[in-house]
């Protein structure tokens, strides 16, 4: 394995030397999450507090389901980053009234229109064919989404002059969307769960050259769906056969994408584990439910290694199915150190 000299690599020579984003095997996989790891383990000084506290010694470590996950709770109360080059952008999740929250330091955006062009792409073709209509109200009312900056990136890429941003215009919505899919053209309708919901209990749709796509969350305006009532709702409303779902997150640089179902997959440099809910160093085997472990290669600079509050299972083909919440914003098992 290759040794890293602490703080004298630039990232943007890390990435030529180890692109993420070439990677074909899970081999190739394994091999660089172990290399990332030892990287992080060493230059996120966040990350290395989280590991010594747990007294894990880096060098033992030779599978990538001994590598411990950091709690998505530290993004809310630290800065985690692994280099000191200059902050570019700071992504902030949207939060809920008296909660703290997540900040991502980005040094380098290039790696994440990289890596979230690149992802839609490997699922979905050229984004250049699609128009993209954007239904994310919550989102764009606060600032610092990282949504709202992948899919304005979308829309700049688009070809047609009908992409873009609809808030307050539902009936130029409805319009486009009915005129767009009528005349055969490819798009995709990107919305926040309860904005979908409100628009198709005010307009009936029968498209056929439309993709739905939910980005889940009611953000306190609805009522919470199980996935299965809340697709069946979508589905009957905008007269398709499948909604499709994007899972990613303010504290990750990837996203993985569901084609019906909430089957997910996630591109080659991205992985989900999912860990025991009693004890949070134990990776469990496939088809067996429990807290997601997410493995972003993407996000170099941050930590590739996160522990999430979602619960889901994985499957042997490498997909894997996103069930609920934590019920407490505390993962059991993982709230094991306090560091000022």
């Amino acid at each position: 394995m290759r040794k890293f000299t602490l703080l004298l690599w630039s990232f943007p020579i890390f990435m030529k030397k180890f692109n993420v984003f070439k990677l074909h095997h899970s081999s190739e996989f394994e091999k660089m999450a172990l290399e990332i790891f030892q990287f992080q383990a060493k230059n996120n000084m966040v990350y290395k507090a989280f590991l010594s506290h747990l007294r894990i010694d880096i060098h033992k470590v030779k599978k990538i389901e001994e590598i411990p996950f950091l709690p998505i709770q530290f993004f809310k109360s630290h800065k985690v980053v692994s280099s000191n080059a200059a902050i570019q952008h700071m992504f902030l999740s949207s939060g809920t009234t008296g909660n703290e929250q997540s900040k991502h330091y980005i040094t380098d955006l290039s790696i994440y229109d990289e890596s979230f062009t690149k992802g839609f792409e490997h699922f979905y073709g050229a984004i250049e064919k699609f128009t993209i209509l954007a239904l994310l109200p919550s989102y764009l009312e606060r600032e610092g989404s990282s949504l709202i900056y992948m899919v304005n990136n979308f829309i700049q890429k688009s070809k047609n002059k009908k992409s873009g941003f609809y808030l307050n215009n539902l009936e130029e919505l409805v319009q486009n969307l009915t005129e767009l899919d009528k005349n055969n053209e490819k798009v995709l309708l990107i919305g926040v769960s309860f904005a979908l919901l409100d628009l198709v209990e005010k307009h009936k749709f029968k498209l056929k050259n439309t993709i739905i796509m939910e980005t889940g969350g009611m953000k306190g305006r609805r009522k919470e769906l199980i996935r299965e009532a809340l697709h069946q709702i979508l589905r009957e409303g905008f007269g398709v056969e499948n909604i499709h779902s994007e899972y990613g997150m303010t504290e990750l640089l990837s996203q993985a994408y569901s084609k019906g179902n909430g089957i997910f997959e996630c591109p080659p440099w991205m992985k989900i584990l999912t860990r025991d809910t009693e004890d949070a160093l134990s990776i469990l085997p496939k088809g067996k439910s429990g807290g997601i472990n997410v493995i972003d290669l993407a996000n170099i600079n941050s930590c590739s290694f996160i522990a999430t509050q979602d619960l889901g299972k994985t499957y042997a083909n490498g997909t894997f199915e996103v069930l609920g919440r934590f019920d407490n914003s505390d993962i059991r098992g993982c709230n094991l150190m306090v560091m000022s």
